[in-house]
């Protein structure tokens, strides 16, 4: 693969000096390294391919421009020329739209729809990587409306073998070496800063290298980096700020230190990250049939927080499923024996909202029945509560740390959540996962964004003027979206795997593709290497409803999928 004989040219480019690795390494996690010029922020139009674009509303008999700038130097004020413009390409008016790419964006408006010229064509995977704006003109060259585009139509066209890339993505120690790939076609550049630990200050910097035909940043170091840490330095125009150097996690992490700030690299097949006789323990068999399926769905901190019968330290914790006398783990035997076969969990990937160093529970006063102190006593700490329903995703391959015995040390949150399948598989219960790929907890540059600190506006599925959609309470996601939907299959599929998790529940699955969760199910039953149910909440609504963007995972819409969905009707 061309992609990788570059990275091994590349191989450990590591930083002059010490000094210099420790300032780019560290920080409060992002720097400008460029500020904008133009501070406007909407994305009005469309990229429907990698050769066409639509500007709603716009006329088509119009003088347009796509001008762009490698140093976010564009100055944009109507009535007067674009200054600070290192390319520009005239565009010109087309009608010849395939079949498939009006019926992806049929939910857009009409309006201008443009072609790119040739050598706008075969520059524009540089392209992406600058700031580009879309311009219309007067006679004059004076500008009358301008916007930012919206990029996923493009990214998916031009590297559409990405998505199905068979190297995983992540951190991946294989043979002495430890490869790092990470999705980021619109960055300039990205490095992978290297930690000994969680805390520690000591770093390397290692150089990545870009692959032009999927849009991937690699590199090897030659060393088993397992135990260590990392996080990605990545160089990427961010419309309204400018070109920043973001700070940012892995999102394929496995796991994390103390509150996600650093990813952890890890072997998944390694022993040392198995509790004893994993790999020969017995799990419960599959069902023949999802209605065979009767489900008791449980809180990990829920379950035995208030458990005297158990030891303190696993209260609350992934270890209190291993105390088999425990009062709690008598009572899922006897609800196995009364006929539940299923354990559903309620999230346990990693959870934006939980600290998971100095939560604090709250003091609940014994005041009346209708007095409203126990809500405000337990709202005034609400932002460091031990507690939290964990449907704030933050990293969907990793487990949350709050659960383990130890949030510190990446390896004990992964061998702890195994431990507690693996008891519940004891027990004679099969084990299912709430899980939620329909919304991250944060975008843009906030603290807990990933996905938008990579790839600008990719992930998240975007209103008309390039605003995030958060119609299920928090910011949208874009299964729909080539990456994203592989980020969800591949999600499953490592947790179908590696722990053996035997069915799966979505949180708002009719915000997905029907086709994202074919797939999925297929990565499911490959992983697993059988059936693995998928269930999930098939409501219809929000920017997606009746299908106005694609057929959904919703109600009446998955007929011979085998995928079920729940009934709003009974509840």
């Amino acid at each position: 693969m061309r992609g990788m004989r570059t990275a091994f040219a590349l191989l450990l480019a590591v930083c002059g000096n010490a000094h210099a690795a420790i300032d780019a390494c560290g920080g409060d996690g992002v720097r400008v390294l460029q500020p904008v010029a133009h501070t406007a922020t909407d994305a009005r139009a469309y990229w429907l391919d990698d050769s066409r674009i639509r500007w709603p509303g716009q006329p088509a008999e119009a003088r347009y421009r796509l001008v762009a700038s490698a140093s976010a130097a564009l100055q944009v004020e109507r009535g007067k020329p674009v200054a600070g413009v290192d390319h520009s390409h005239a565009l010109l008016p087309v009608s010849d739209i395939p079949d498939e790419i009006a019926v992806r964006f049929r939910f857009i408006a009409e309006g201008a729809t443009l072609a790119l010229p040739d050598d706008a064509r075969s520059g524009l995977r540089d392209l992406l990587r600058s700031q580009v704006m879309l311009v219309r003109e007067d006679a004059q060259g004076h500008v009358v409306d301008a916007t930012y585009l919206q990029t996923p139509g493009a990214l998916d066209a031009l590297y559409a073998a990405a998505a199905d890339d068979r190297a995983p993505l992540g951190a991946t120690p294989s043979g002495g070496t430890t490869w790092f790939r990470v999705w980021a076609p619109t960055a300039a550049e990205v490095s992978v800063c290297l930690y000994r630990d969680g805390t520690s200050t000591t770093s390397e910097l290692v150089q990545l290298a870009h692959d032009a035909r999927t849009g991937l940043w690699l590199n090897g170091v030659p060393r088993d980096l397992r135990g260590g840490y990392y996080a990605y330095l990545v160089d990427v125009f961010v419309p309204g700020t400018g070109i920043l150097r973001n700070r940012v996690t892995d999102p394929y992490s496995v796991s994390l230190t103390t509150d996600s700030a650093r990813s952890y690299i890890a072997d998944l097949d390694d022993p040392a990250l198995k509790p004893a006789d994993w790999d020969d323990a017995p799990r419960p068999p599959a069902l023949a049939s999802n209605t065979d399926m009767a489900i008791y769905e449980l809180h990990v901190r829920d379950f035995s927080i208030g458990d005297a019968t158990m030891p303190k330290p696993h209260r609350g914790k992934y270890l209190a499923f291993t105390d088999a006398d425990s009062n709690g783990m008598r009572h899922l035997r006897a609800l196995g024996e009364a006929g539940i076969t299923d354990i559903h969990l309620l999230p346990v990937f990693d959870i934006a909202t939980i600290p998971e160093a100095g939560c604090v529970t709250p003091v609940i006063p014994q005041a009346a029945p209708g007095s409203e102190a126990q809500q405000a006593a337990a709202m005034a700490v609400a932002a460091r509560d031990c507690f939290n329903w964990g449907y704030d995703p933050f990293h969907f391959n990793a487990p949350e740390g709050s659960y383990a015995s130890d949030a510190a040390d990446g390896a004990v949150r992964i061998r702890e959540l195994r431990a507690m399948v693996q008891s519940l598989h004891a027990a004679g219960l099969r084990v299912g996962m709430d899980v939620v790929y329909n919304h991250t907890s944060a975008t843009g540059q906030a603290p807990q964004s990933v996905l938008d600190k990579i790839v600008p506006g990719y992930y998240q599925r975007l209103d008309a003027n390039g605003k995030v959609e958060t119609s299920t309470c928090c910011d949208n996601t874009a299964t729909e979206h080539r990456m994203m939907a592989r980020l969800m299959r591949d999600s499953v599929a490592l947790w179908a795997r590696q722990y053996r998790i035997d069915s799966f529940r979505f949180d708002l699955m009719g915000h997905q593709p029907r086709d994202a969760m074919i797939d999925v199910q297929r990565a499911a039953d490959a992983a697993a290497g059988r059936h693995v149910p998928l269930l999930g909440e098939g409501w219809n609504f929000g920017e997606v409803a009746n299908g106005v963007r694609f057929p959904q995972a919703a109600q009446g819409m998955l007929n011979g999928t085998g995928i079920a969905t729940f009934s709003d009707r009974a509840r």
